[in-house]
């Protein structure tokens, strides 16, 4: 089949790849110029299955409701917010109810493990080598932390998970640049777990999709989907839509805008993240893989000769604004556990600032397969999970076109969810 597969973030890559693998003729059109510049650009690379669980949950309304006051939080509220974005604030908060949020975990958790063995398969076959590094650190700070990590660690559990739960000596022995003059409790440690460059592999994978004969159209933003031909699209600047078997819409937060005039309401709204990335100043003070501090919700990710600092989660306002409270946070948190790890200053010339927009679903899961309108598939909606959802959810999406059952549960990922 000839099938367009609308954006060309780490969701469009894997997908473009694995449909192109499956002998598809695949053209991806991308409204940057080059791939993956959007939410896969410098997000933390934490590739940690058992973590990956919604963040509509039981009490945390409540918790969010607390940080709004709080100069480091985790958790922050921008202006001015949209009508939709209170719509979606609402459907977050009616899913935090805790029957919903156990469907809607163990849906997660299938496709993160799913999605982390192709990974690995992928990066075997194809030998690809990219920045990476194995294990996963959780930091706590204090008893506290320690307190409210407990139903986390109930979640590992009942996910197989492997984890080893360590006092301050037993961390600092994995982590030897840990600084010496900060105090903490101990950390949770996830030895098969990982931090990896998303965009690296995402680059990566596009060459190997080009070389299966996948045509990249870059600076190519999508207009519109034609109404009566969902499958015919009409590219901005061109005069007549282009016409194919099938179209896959991977297009992040754009998705939304280009499916509503098709009468599908997709409630997604943008959730920011913030990252720091700067180069290793001295190996020794530098993290050995990727660490995230528990309280303040931050990862500190070793990507070869670089730190990478990542974390909040910021409804309303705009992608253009950064807020400087937040790039705060990150800075604070690198130098509480590796102060002399980075050349950085808050306004040296090292030092990458980045802001994205996550889509978020506002019940967690992504949306995955067929939209229900003849031609047009869905893989949207993956928040802050992309990275580690992403290799599952395109050859899943690729076996369910190909009429084939995928390798794990599709339950609840479909549309059909969205009721």
């Amino acid at each position: 089949m000839r099938v367009a597969v609308i954006g060309a973030g780490i969701i469009g890559i894997t997908t473009a790849y694995e449909l192109a693998a499956d002998g598809h003729e695949v053209t991806v059109f991308e409204r940057r110029g080059t791939a993956a510049e959007e939410t896969s650009f410098a997000n933390a690379g934490v590739v940690a299955p058992g973590y990956v669980t919604p963040w509509a949950a039981p009490g945390m309304p409540g918790k969010v409701f607390s940080h709004l006051f709080s100069r480091h939080a985790p958790v922050k509220i921008g202006l001015p917010l949209s009508g939709s974005d209170l719509a979606w604030m609402w459907k977050w908060y009616q899913s935090c109810k805790l029957d919903t949020y156990l469907a809607n975990r163990a849906r997660l958790q299938r496709l993160a493990f799913y999605s982390r063995e192709r990974l690995h398969q992928l990066t075997a076959e194809l030998q690809l080598e990219y920045d990476r590094s194995p294990g996963y650190m959780v930091l706590l700070r204090s008893e506290k932390d320690s307190r409210l990590v407990q139903p986390g660690l109930q979640v590992l559990r009942d996910a197989g998970t492997a984890f080893r739960e360590l006092n301050a000596d037993e961390v600092r022995k994995i982590e030897p640049a840990i600084n010496s003059d900060t105090e903490f409790l101990g950390g949770i440690h996830l030895p098969n777990d990982e931090v990896a460059n998303c965009r690296q592999f995402a680059l990566l994978l596009k060459n190997e999709a080009q070389r299966l004969g996948v045509n990249f159209e870059f600076n190519k933003a999508v207009a519109q989907l034609e109404h009566a031909q969902p499958a015919s699209i009409l590219i901005a600047g061109e005069s007549s839509p282009r016409s194919f078997d099938r179209v896959v819409m991977c297009a992040g937060l754009a998705a939304a805008q280009l499916l509503k005039p098709l009468g599908l309401k997709i409630p997604m709204a943008a959730v920011y993240g913030y990252s720091i990335s700067a180069p290793i100043r001295n190996h020794l003070n530098a993290p050995r893989s990727a660490l995230m501090d528990e309280r303040y919700k931050v990862a500190i990710s070793r990507l070869g000769n670089r730190v990478r600092v990542a974390g909040s989660a910021e409804m309303g306002g705009s992608l253009a604004t950064k807020r400087a409270s937040s790039l705060q946070t990150l800075y604070k948190v690198l130098h509480d556990w590796f102060p002399g790890a980075t050349q950085h200053s808050n306004l040296g010339a090292h030092v990458q600032e980045w802001k994205g927009a996550r889509p978020m679903l506002p019940d967690g899961p992504p949306i995955i397969g067929n939209s229900g309108i003849p031609g047009l598939w869905l893989n949207l909606g993956h928040g802050s999970s992309g990275w580690a959802l992403s290799c599952g959810s395109a050859r899943a999406l690729a076996d369910l076109m190909a009429g084939k059952t995928a390798a794990i549960d599709m339950e609840g990922l479909g549309i059909s969810r969205l009721g």
